[in-house]
C-alpha cells in the first residue's frame, strides 16, 4: 500500500524588518501549503505591528526560533519545500546571506535552501538611497547605507535567488513560482 503523497510546501521566513510587514503577513493567507519560520526578531515585530500568528489560517504551520542550531531546517533535506521566501528581509539578514553566515533561523533557511537547490525569493528592505517605510508609529524616511545597497546587488547574483524590491514584485514572483510548481505537479 502506498503512503499518501504530501504536497510540497512553501517555506516563508519573517525577519525583524517592519518594511511592508503587515502586507507580507496578509499575503501569507493566499499561500495554500505554507510553513512560516519566525525568527526571534520577527516575533518582536509581530507584536509591534499588532499582528497575531493565531490569525493565520490553520493550514499554516508556524515554526518559531527556539533552538540554537535551527533544528527545523533539517526538513529542507527531505524534499518538503518547493520554494523559500524571506520577506521582509532586514539588511542584516541580506548581509549575512551574501557573506555565507548562517547563524540565525533566517540565514539558515537561506543557506539550506541554496544547498538543496530550492528557489528562493528575498524581499530586501534596503533597496534605494532614500525610502519611505511604515513603522509601528507611522510612515518614516530611511536612508540605506551604501553597503546595504551593495549587498542587495550581490545577492541578486546568487543562483536560484530572486531579489524583489516592492510588494508588487513579491506578489508577481510568488505567482510565477506557484504557477511553476503547479505546472510541474500536474
Amino acid at each position: 500500500m502506498n503512503a499518501p503523497v504530501r504536497p510540497q510546501r512553501l517555506a516563508w521566513t519573517l525577519t525583524g524588518s517592519g518594511h511592508f510587514f503587515t502586507e507580507c503577513f496578509d499575503l501569507m493567507h493566499e499561500i495554500p501549503h505554507l510553513d512560516l519560520f519566525v525568527t526571534r526578531a520577527a516575533a518582536e515585530v509581530v507584536r509591534m505591528y499588532r499582528q497575531k500568528l493565531e490569525q493565520l489560517p490553520n493550514r499554516v504551520r508556524v515554526i518559531k526560533d527556539t533552538t540554537a542550531s535551527a533544528a527545523p531546517i533539517g526538513q529542507f533535506y527531505h524534499g518538503l519545500y518547493h520554494t523559500a521566501v524571506i520577506a521582509p528581509a532586514t539588511s542584516n539578514t541580506v548581509a549575512k546571506c551574501v557573506y555565507g553566515i548562517s547563524d540565525t533561523l533566517a540565514t539558515n533557511v537561506f543557506a539550506q535552501a541554496g544547498k538543496c537547490r530550492i528557489p528562493t525569493i528575498v524581499f530586501a528592505c534596503d533597496t534605494a538611497p532614500e525610502m519611505d517605510t511604515m513603522a509601528p508609529s507611522g510612515m518614516v524616511k530611511v536612508y540605506p547605507r551604501r553597503i546595504d545597497l551593495e549587498n542587495v546587488d550581490r545577492l541578486r547574483t546568487f543562483e536560484a535567488t530572486t531579489v524583489v524590491e516592492t510588494l508588487d514584485e513579491l506578489k508577481q514572483a510568488l505567482r510565477a513560482r506557484l504557477a511553476c510548481v503547479n505546472a510541474s505537479s500536474s
